[in-house]
């Protein structure tokens, strides 16, 4: 086992200078990702900050009808709060699809959107990774990449990212404040998370030291109804080989408004903004919505074995967007 120290900090303040002063530290929410990489030998922090207990965890409705929720906010808190179930139900059904209960229990807000890659050679200690150790290699290209990614991915990596939460928050248009050693900032979730280019090994473009304080949520839609959908290997407990968050209004037959986010198919929650510009002032119809979808997984690049995943993520969107549909029927 290698040795680290502990620190439980009082204030955010307090929590973003320890973090600074201490380049190999890592901030510790619920612990339910970060805790088992450093059991696998993944991550080998020698500070861990825990920030799990410092007064984040609120969920505040804002003068605007948005909503604040706090980076130490429990998802299985989140996920059965009224306010989220009625006015952003996509967002609870994304999180009661991810985890355990007794994962949800302990997970975190923030540390759900920070959580890592499951692919199994960032685990594997005893394979290289790019993302674990630039310039070692990506066998999964050549390797057992069936749950990797089809859309954004390079030679250097192609890991998916594993959060349902930030699908359905990249499709409600969120926010992620933090704070680091030179202030607070707000970053669009759409913007949070990197493509792998050539730096695999940078998730976020949240500099060393940031911590996330909050998530940040418009007012929805008034009249757009949300659906999260996710298709994986067993019913429970499985991460995404497809999952889609949607919101649909349609007037008169027509697509008014159309938000629409894909997981398990890139390196971060995939915003399908030419399915969205396909679908606005089209007809509601079962046709448009397949169009939508070729026109975004128009640009997927499959590897040898995980093809499969472009139908899928088509017939996911085609069922999601009808069943939005007849909703407003």
């Amino acid at each position: 086992m290698k040795p680290f120290a502990y620190l439980r900090p009082d204030t955010v303040d307090e929590a973003v200078r320890a973090r600074a002063a201490h380049p190999g530290a890592a901030f510790l929410g619920g612990g339910t990702n970060l805790v088992d990489l450093m059991k696998l030998g993944a991550c080998a922090p020698d500070l861990l900050i825990d920030v799990g207990r410092l007064p984040l965890d609120r969920i505040e409705e804002l003068p605007d009808g948005g909503l604040r929720i706090g980076a130490t906010v429990r998802n299985s808190d989140l996920a059965a709060a009224p306010v989220v179930q009625e006015r952003y139900p996509v967002l609870s059904q994304a999180l009661l699809a991810g985890a355990s209960g007794q994962l949800r229990n302990a997970a975190t807000t923030g540390g759900n959107l920070l959580q890592r890659t499951r692919c199994a050679y960032f685990q594997d200690v005893s394979t290289p990774c790019n993302k674990r150790e630039p310039g070692s290699g990506c066998p999964a290209v050549e390797g057992v990449h069936r749950d990797l990614a089809v859309l954004g991915h390079s030679a250097h990596c192609v890991a998916t990212h594993p959060s349902d939460l930030a699908v359905a928050l990249a499709a409600l248009d969120a926010a992620v404040e933090a704070t680091g050693p030179d202030g607070a900032r707000t970053v669009p979730v759409t913007a949070l998370h990197r493509l792998p280019g050539e730096h695999p090994e940078r998730d976020t473009v949240l500099e060393p030291g940031e911590l996330i304080t909050a998530v940040r949520l418009p007012p929805p839609p008034p009249l757009a109804h949300g659906r999260y959908r996710k298709a994986r290997d067993r019913a429970s407990y499985a991460f995404a080989l497809v999952s889609v968050a949607a919101l649909l209004e349609v007037r008169d037959g027509v697509v008014h408004h159309a938000a629409l986010a894909y997981g398990g198919l890139a390196h971060r929650p995939w915003r399908a903004t030419a399915a969205e510009e396909a679908l606005r002032g089209a007809p509601a119809t079962a046709d448009t919505f397949g169009r939508a979808a070729d026109a975004e997984l128009s640009a997927a690049r499959p590897l040898r074995d995980n093809g499969f995943k472009v139908p899928l993520a088509r017939r996911l969107t085609v069922s999601v967007l009808g069943a939005l549909a007849a909703r407003h029927r």
